[in-house]
């Protein structure tokens, strides 16, 4: 990894992190985030999965207006450390703790891979 790009992943950690710690307070089931990208080619590859607790609370989330608050929040987030991305959708994935138990025995470095 560039030197550059370690800066890029610093702050999209720190930003990241400040969004996960909003999201447990505000989103029923909420558990965590974590990202992946190519910085080599950046913004566009930047991949962003979202994971509840189970499904119905993921189901919950995404039939509500939570989904469209969440997105917006963490399009500012990361227009304010200057990564801008036209389609949020198309960066952003949603998982539960449920499905992983159930597809991969709860290994989250399979599933993500």
């Amino acid at each position: 990894m560039r030197k550059s790009d370690k800066k890029i992943d610093n702050k999209l950690r720190v930003a990241l992190t400040e969004i996960c710690e909003i999201a447990l307070e505000r989103f029923n089931g909420f558990e965590w985030l974590t990202h992946d990208t190519n910085y080599k080619n950046f913004p566009a590859s930047l991949r962003i999965i979202c994971v509840f607790d189970t499904n119905a609370n993921l189901d919950l989330f995404l039939a509500s207006k939570a989904r469209h608050e969440f997105s917006c929040l963490l399009q500012k987030k990361l227009f304010e450390i200057d990564v801008n991305l036209i389609s949020m959708a198309k960066h952003l994935s949603y998982d539960s703790e449920q499905n992983c138990k159930h597809s991969h025995n709860g290994n989250w470095a399979m599933r993500l891979a």
